[in-house]
């Protein structure tokens, strides 16, 4: 059965009478609750199968098992060599590294351990930190063994006694960019407007010296220069320009070149798409050559290259201490991610959705209606990564982030080199009218420049905040390239100024105004580029102010208002906007719980709050008095008899308003609802059976608040747990998350 169509506001009042009208019920007998297995020492299968149910479950797994533990490893990883890897005996390795709260403090030294006892230091470059001063993310780099046909565990470890013990590299004299140069690299960017060259030189920007550095220290360093393409006489486009990023390791004359073309300046006049003919070249071989190439405004695009030869690697991330740090959700650990899916994700992998200016595999309008992929707290395809650690997905998320780079809303400033920020121009919008952007403190507009001419921004690529994919933070999380930091950066300060400069309070950026999927989306995206970017970052501050800013207005105007609803959903913005400005969708505020379970992991305390009070909504509505968990998932709810009513009192209420009256007096669960609904006993309506129905969509809320909610929210998760059909997530995973059990 196909799932509805998630229709814009304006349109959701047409349908929603006939959604709403799905099913009344009243408590009564109920499927037995069946509790989650233990996990830890239970088989994996028999995990998968009580959750998930047998029916469902693929026959097909993937091949490759996670390493076994390393006994005393932080964590376990796993290394194995790709198609077309040298036979070098040494080869390099960086990666990031996400901690827990008090894992890690940040002069202790780490290393990897080897099956056969084999210590080797590794680099570290911190990069954030928890409140408690322990490290958060780090950049860790390391010259291995290279590994044999087999894969090579990797036991992530504390080194304790003298450095000079475990030297995390040989020791490289004079390893600066000037050296760099002098050992042969070069890196050229050229394209070609009109029948004119425009080129950039790496060597040229080291060469001025004072690049930006990103990592330092014994294995690897990495160096940051950008410029304007210019003209063979210095004449600088206005427009276009070049940024590289050079990851040296000396000690074996190896680096990794990464070059990115941006038509993102703010507010330089008379923005527009440009087409070219673009050549890179790395070490004097083209590594780049594209013909006809149109470059969005407001994008742009990366590519990578290897200089000494490529390593051809590919590093398996230990899933549960990453999950276990709190930086991502709890994606359920016993499901097992279907072979057929990673096959079908490589060989879709192709043509022109992945080549500059493509979408990868995201949705490339993204108002787009419907369930799809790339909705929920990370998309299917990173999960799916998370969970399989398969080069497949890897590839696959990795190269969309890439190209996440392609929609048009990525606006940098010249000034300082960075993405806008609100706190700089807190009345710049992509929305209102001119008086709107007009900032009194300064008495200048802040409204960015108009397009050149009539279609000269057209872009097949429409970006939305309701509908917004994480692109980046996991890629951010696993590989420490700046290139996905700037990316979450990018979107995180769309997703604030999108709005009036009014409606979001100038420069706090409130995200209250909009649709409540939008409210989540920009919360969620908020909190991870507050969470994760560097400390001593210029934007750092601001995200983290810009987030307080929001918590604190929904604390305000929910958790410690008295006169707040009593139900626990959020009302703000369009958030009641069904027939009669009455009532809500479950799933929208669904996402919004999640999002705010997610932000209280993060370690943001003034989201904890905020979670216990929206954590009564989704318990309600499995357990609580005159609900019936059968229609927990409903696609639409009344919540008050018209715009102007008072909300409702209780859950009761709702439920009966929701339902015509006729099933109303059939006992919740039995045979003769799941007649009447032309269900089995014991289904959840809203596509019961589907990885993206409504109660997929409620999972993630629900698996939050049984953690914040005490006995309620762990009854609430067991009847949950209890119907008698659940989908089969192991080719869509996004919303299989689960109670951590604090």
């Amino acid at each position: 059965m196909p799932l509805p169509r998630r229709v814009p506001n304006a349109l959701l009042g047409a349908c929603l009478l006939s959604c709403m009208l799905l099913a009344h019920a009243q408590p009564g007998a109920t499927p037995e609750p069946q509790g989650l297995p233990a996990g830890g020492g239970l088989d994996a299968e028999q995990v998968t199968r009580l959750r998930y149910g047998a029916a469902e479950q693929s026959a097909a797994p993937a091949a490759a098992p996670a390493p076994a533990p390393i006994a005393g490893a932080i964590a376990t990883l796993w290394l194995e060599r790709g198609k077309g890897a040298s036979k070098a005996e040494t080869v390099p390795v960086t990666f990031g590294q996400v901690f827990a709260p008090g894992a890690l403090k940040r002069e202790t030294r780490l290393g990897f351990v080897l099956a056969d006892g084999k210590r080797i230091a590794l680099q570290m470059d911190a990069k954030a930190f928890h409140a408690d001063g322990t490290v958060r993310h780090a950049i860790l780099s390391g010259i291995l063994p290279a590994p044999a046909a087999q894969p090579m565990a990797l036991g992530l470890v504390k080194l304790n006694g003298d450095p000079r013990r475990d030297p995390a590299a040989p020791a490289s004299a004079n390893a600066t960019p000037a050296a760099l140069i002098q050992a042969g690299l070069t890196a050229n960017v050229k394209l070609v407007i009109d029948g004119k060259p425009y080129v950039a030189s790496l060597e040229r920007l080291l060469a001025k010296g004072a690049p930006a550095v990103w990592l330092s220290g014994p294995v690897a360093h990495e160096w940051h220069a950008s410029a304007p393409l210019a003209e063979a006489g210095g004449q600088q486009h206005p427009h276009l320009a070049a940024r590289f990023a050079v990851r040296w390791y000396p000690a074996l004359k190896q680096a990794r070149v990464d070059v990115t073309i941006e038509n993102n300046w703010a507010y330089e006049a008379a923005p527009q798409n440009f087409t070219y003919d673009a050549d890179i070249e790395v070490g004097g071989a083209t590594v780049y050559r594209k013909a006809g190439l149109t470059h969005y405004h407001h994008a742009r695009w990366r590519t990578l290259a290897w200089w000494g030869g490529a390593p051809a690697l590919h590093l398996r991330h230990d899933t549960r201490q990453l999950i276990d740090s709190l930086a991502l959700p709890n994606y359920d650990p016993a499901l097992k991610i279907d072979e057929r899916a990673l096959a079908q994700m490589a060989s879709a992998w192709k043509g022109a959705a992945t080549e500059p200016m493509g979408v990868g595999t995201a949705t490339q309008s993204m108002p787009g209606t419907g369930g799809r992929p790339d909705i929920g707290l990370l998309p299917s395809w990173a999960v799916t990564y998370l969970l399989s650690m398969d080069a497949r997905a890897k590839t696959v998320t990795l190269g969309t982030a890439d190209l996440a780079g392609s929609w048009s809303m990525h606006f940098r400033d010249r000034r300082t080199g960075l993405p806008v920020s609100l706190l700089d121009y807190p009345y710049m919008t992509i929305l209102g009218k001119a008086s709107d952007t007009r900032n009194p403190a300064t008495g200048k507009s802040e409204a960015f420049p108009g397009c050149a001419r009539d279609k000269a921004c057209d872009t097949p690529n429409e970006h939305d905040v309701a509908h917004q994919p994480n692109f980046a933070y996991l890629p951010y999380l696993l590989t420490g390239d700046h290139y996905y930091l700037e990316e979450l950066q990018f979107w995180a300060m769309y997703d604030v100024f999108s709005t009036n400069p009014g409606y979001r309070q100038n420069r706090k950026g409130l995200v209250m105004s909009g649709q409540l999927r939008s409210q989540a989306w920009s919360l969620r995206t908020l909190a991870e580029a507050a969470y994760i970017t560097p400390e001593g970052h210029p934007l750092k501050p601001h995200f983290v102010q810009i987030l307080n800013s929001n918590l604190d207005w929904y604390n305000a105007e929910y958790t410690n208002k008295p006169t707040a609803n009593t139900l626990g959903i959020i009302t703000s913005g369009y958030a009641l906007s069904h027939p009669e400005q009455a009532g809500i969708a479950p799933w929208q505020d669904d996402f919004f719980t999640s999002v705010v379970g997610h932000v209280a992991d993060l370690g943001f305390t003034k989201a904890r709050a905020l979670l216990t009070w929206k954590a009564q909504f989704s318990v309600a509505r499995m357990i609580g008095k005159g609900s019936c968990w059968i229609d927990g998932a409903m696609y639409g709810m009344r919540v008050k008899d018209s715009a102007q009513a008072p909300m409702y009192a209780t859950i009761a209420q709702a439920f009966e308003r929701s339902r015509p009256p006729e099933i109303a007096r059939l006992a919740c669960g039995s045979p003769e609802m799941a007649t009447a609904l032309k269900l089995r006993t014991g289904e959840m309506t809203g596509y019961a059976s589907s990885a993206i129905g409504f109660p997929s969509n409620m999972q993630p809320a629900l698996a939050y608040a049984a953690d914040a909610a005490g006995e309620p929210g762990r009854k609430a998760w067991r009847q949950f747990m209890a119907r008698s059909v659940k989908p089969d997530y192991s080719q869509s995973p996004q919303f299989a998350i689960v109670p951590r059990g604090r």
